[in-house]
Order: structure tokens, then C-alpha cells, then sequence
């Protein structure tokens, strides 16, 4: 099992972002996070907030820390001062929301993409193409989507709670798609969102 909670909004600055993650510990009944990640890229003090989950990794409260809907010029900004780099980047990602320059950004700078939606919440598991990928390798549209993203070296999070769909999402080792499959689903970019667009936060 790995565990990971996230800084919400409310809770941005040094002594509270501590707090925050000391209370998450306490609620968890647990001595470390494995994962604590900035929820969103709160304007003024997020620094702050990085420089806090910097001595939560320092102090073993904290295995790995990372953020959350940052951007280009979020991931930037922090870097310019930051002592750590955020091992994780989770953004919204899929082939209908391909952040390509961002991903590039994360990979030169060693920060693992995690890609949340990446089923696009079901909106787009009729497209065509992706229906025609699917049936061409015999798997579900679902599986198409995330094997794209593990192609692409993405921690993929697709969110289910039925057996049936976890097990179907599981099920995504055993092939691979073709160059010519990646290209076409990667064209598919229309910067769909599910969620918000963090490239409005200043």
C-alpha cells in the first residue's frame, strides 16, 4: 500500500502546511506519508508551503513530496529557490489534454508526471479512434488510454471503486501499442478538462 495525501488550499504557509501534515499523520494513525503532495499552486505563499513539506521530507514525516497542478511557470518559479525538487508532478492528463511541454519540462527535470482523469471520467471512452485502437488489440477503450499513458512513462490514477474496473484497469501489462497507435492518440489533444485549469493561477 502507498499512501498519499495531499496540502489543501486552506492550510498554505510554513507553520501551517507542518500542521497540516502532522494532523493527516494523527487522522492516518500513521508515523510517515509516502506521498505528500501541494494540492494547488496557491499564489503568494506556496513557497512557503514547498519550504514546509522540504523539512516534513527532511524530518522522515514524509517519504516523497511533490505538487499538484502546477505548471510550467509554477514548477519555474519554485525551482528558482527550492532545495528539493518535487519528485511528483499530479496534473489532469490524457490523450484529449496531452501536456506535452509540460511533460518534457518534468522530464528533463527528473519530476514524475502522475496523470489524474486519465479515463477522461468516461467522456471520451466512445471516440472513435479510441474505439478502433481498442478493437484492434482486443482490449477495452479504457485499457487503450492507459497503456497510452504508461507509454508515455506516466503514473496513471484512474479512480474506481467496483472490482470489476479495477481488475479491468489492472490488466493493461500484456501488450503494447504501435508507434503509428501513440501518433494517432496523440493527436487527439483538444485541451479537454474534467477539472480546473491551473494555467489561470497567476
Amino acid at each position: 500500500m502507498f499512501i498519499t495525501t495531499k496540502l489543501w488550499n486552506s492550510d498554505h504557509g510554513y507553520e501551517t502546511a507542518i500542521k497540516a501534515c502532522d494532523d493527516s499523520l494523527k487522522r492516518l494513525g500513521l508515523k510517515y506519508l509516502d506521498l505528500y503532495l501541494i494540492h494547488w499552486p496557491v499564489p503568494e505563499i506556496r513557497n512557503e508551503s514547498w519550504d514546509a513539506l522540504t523539512r516534513l521530507l527532511k524530518d522522515g514525516k514524509c517519504r516523497s513530496i511533490g505538487v499538484s497542478n502546477y505548471t510550467i511557470q509554477h514548477l519555474t518559479e519554485l525551482l528558482e529557490d527550492a532545495d528539493v525538487v518535487p519528485m511528483v508532478n499530479q496534473v489532469e492528463f490524457s490523450p484529449f489534454l496531452y501536456q506535452k511541454q509540460l511533460l518534457d519540462y518534468c522530464e528533463k527535470n527528473k519530476i514524475q508526471v502522475e496523470a489524474y482523469s486519465p479515463l477522461t471520467q468516461g467522456a471520451k471512452l466512445n471516440h472513435p479512434r479510441i474505439q478502433q485502437i481498442a478493437k484492434k488489440h482486443n482490449k477495452t477503450p479504457a485499457q487503450v488510454l492507459l497503456r497510452w499513458s504508461l507509454q508515455h512513462n506516466l503514473v496513471a490514477i484512474p479512480k474506481s471503486v467496483r472490482e470489476e474496473r479495477i481488475k479491468e484497469n489492472s490488466q493493461v501489462f500484456d501488450y503494447n501499442l504501435t508507434s503509428e497507435d501513440m501518433r494517432l492518440l496523440d493527436s487527439l489533444d483538444e485541451n479537454f478538462r474534467n477539472s480546473w485549469d491551473p494555467t489561470n493561477q497567476p
